[in-house]
């Protein structure tokens, strides 16, 4: 199958890309953090702040901050335990303990891994991994990188004024041992919804950040010290205190770089890690896809423009004016919630919609090397919904203009029905919720221009802006559970996406709900 056949079957008919014969062994499943071996190690303060308010002064963070603000981003938070069903009489029914993150997570399997190079005082300059299940930075390679990551991003971006850089990855097995090639597609929005969680917690802390979706991936694979055949690096963050630091603005300097040239340039790492799978399977058509991604040369880095689309006002809503959503970052990752039959069916006011929709949007707002120099650009992404029973709207599939808050109507009626015709698992009862969104994105994920890697971007961007709908959704009391278990033909044609070129990448239906039976403790000092 042409990986070209096997992404539309990905995104609309999925169980074609299963193996028939897939059996998850959850006996031999992976552990959701890998663990390094036998290398210097240095331990945080796990003594974090209980409250994330209010802006604090820029400066370089000490490694106690520093600490604060990785636990905050990927660290184990809480213990949690869920009971499912009375029917084993005294022994309470069915059980599952996890150890959870403030990050959601497709299965609560984390894909993702988080690295950093550091240019902090109290640790030696160099290339560290984020133990998240020691809360504690593991040396990886020693040394300064400036030169060589300035290189491996195309000489676009100032690192000198950046105290270090963050590294998100993807392990490919850590979820393809359940989900088999359906874990492509998740593994993107895994690695959006983590760096929407690094941006947004950076803020808290007084850090200026920047994504970087275009960089010589064996380059910065080759400084990690990862295996191509088991990770990857999916973005590179930079991470400054200097608001004045020169970010990318998609701009070519000197001479272009080629991938193999600069792994030239370092050694190849051999360190041992643990994961627990005795038996790993081969996963060849990830592999490709991993493959045909990559950039190997820096003169093939260029920023998209997205031309802005014609609202028709003629059936749109103006939604009321609306502040900003204040709110303290750490109570809303311990209340937030991804509630499945837990839904209530609730009226929800005109201004608390407006309120959510104008707070996911503009929280959404962050640099990065594909807008280039364009003043005020385009999203690449677009939020839809599906709503009932909003005060003052009448029931109907809508579009979402954020830039003239205003709400566009596509098709009017209560559609529950529809969408939960859609749906492939019955874990969600539509008809106990009020709003249903559905994040849409260029049906050809930008391949013209950005080829197969415009895919994987495509699902990092929809899962940064799910981030921020799920924490808006908390703020304002309510739940949300992000699906890709449904029909995306089915809501496609419900908001008429496909002449705009547009499909649904992921649906998350939000509203009241109450709380499951379980056990949770947090894992804070």
């Amino acid at each position: 199958m042409s990986l070209k056949a096997f992404l539309h079957q990905l995104q609309f008919d999925p169980d074609k890309v299963k193996s028939k014969d897939w059996e998850t062994d959850w006996e031999d499943a992976p552990l959701p953090y890998k663990l390094y071996r036998g290398l210097p190690s240095f331990p945080l303060c796990s003594e974090v702040p209980l409250t994330l308010v209010g802006d604090r002064e820029m400066a370089k963070p000490k490694l106690r901050e520093l600490g604060h603000f990785l636990w905050y981003t990927f660290g184990l938070t809480q213990l949690s335990q869920s009971v499912y069903g009375p029917d084993a009489g005294d022994d309470w029914g069915s059980s599952l303990q996890l150890c959870r993150r403030f990050v959601p997570s497709g299965g609560g399997l984390y894909p993702s891994e988080l690295y950093l190079y550091l240019k902090l005082e109290e640790l030696p300059y160099g290339v560290y991994h984020y133990d998240a299940a020691h809360h504690r930075l593991i040396l990886l390679r020693e040394g300064a990188f400036d030169d060589y990551l300035s290189k491996a991003l195309g000489n676009r971006c100032d690192l000198s004024a950046a105290f270090g850089v963050a590294f998100v990855s993807t392990m490919f097995w850590k979820n393809y041992f359940k989900y088999n090639h359906f874990c492509y597609r998740l593994q993107g929005l895994d690695a959006g919804l983590l760096m929407g969680q690094l941006l947004e917690t950076a803020k808290r802390f007084g850090f200026e950040a920047g994504v970087c979706f275009q960089f010589l991936d064996r380059a910065i694979n080759r400084l990690l010290g990862l295996s191509e055949h088991e990770e990857s690096a999916y973005a590179v963050i930079p991470l400054s205190n200097e608001p004045g630091m020169n970010w990318s603005s998609g701009e070519k300097k000197g001479d272009a770089v080629a991938a193999a040239d600069l792994c030239e340039e370092l050694a190849v790492l051999q360190h041992e890690h643990y994961m627990r799978s005795r038996r790993v399977l081969e996963f060849p058509m990830l592999l490709k896809l991993n493959e045909a991604s990559m950039l190997d040369r820096s003169d093939s880095f260029h920023p998209i423009g997205i031309e802005k689309q014609d609202t028709d006002y003629s059936a749109a809503y103006k939604l009321p004016s609306v502040n900003r959503l204040s709110y303290d970052l750490a109570s809303v990752l311990q209340e937030r919630y991804s509630p499945e039959n837990e839904f209530i069916l609730l009226q929800v006011s005109q201004s608390d919609l407006a309120a959510l929709l104008n707070e996911a949007l503009l929280s959404f707002k962050y640099r990065n090397d594909l807008d280039g120099n364009q003043k005020g650009p385009s999203s690449r992404i677009t939020l839809y919904g599906s709503f009932y029973g909003v005060e003052g709207i009448a029931n109907g599939a809508y579009r979402y203009d954020g830039s003239a808050h205003a709400l566009q109507l596509l098709r009017a009626g209560d559609h529950r029905g529809w969408l939960q015709y859609g749906m492939s698992l019955d874990n969600v009862n539509l008809h106990q919720v009020p709003l249903c969104f559905h994040i849409a994105g260029d049906l050809n994920y930008h391949h013209a221009q950005l080829g197969y890697r415009g895919y994987r971007i495509q699902q990092m961007e929809a899962g940064m802006l799910v981030h921020r709908l799920l924490l808006a959704a908390t703020a304002s009391r309510m739940g949300g559970r992000p699906l890709l278990g449904f029909d995306a033909n089915v809501s496609d044609e419900l908001y008429g996406m496909v002449s705009r070129g547009l499909t649904s990448l992921i649906q998350i239906p939000v509203g009241q709900c109450r709380s499951r039976s379980r056990l949770e403790g947090s894992l804070a000092h």
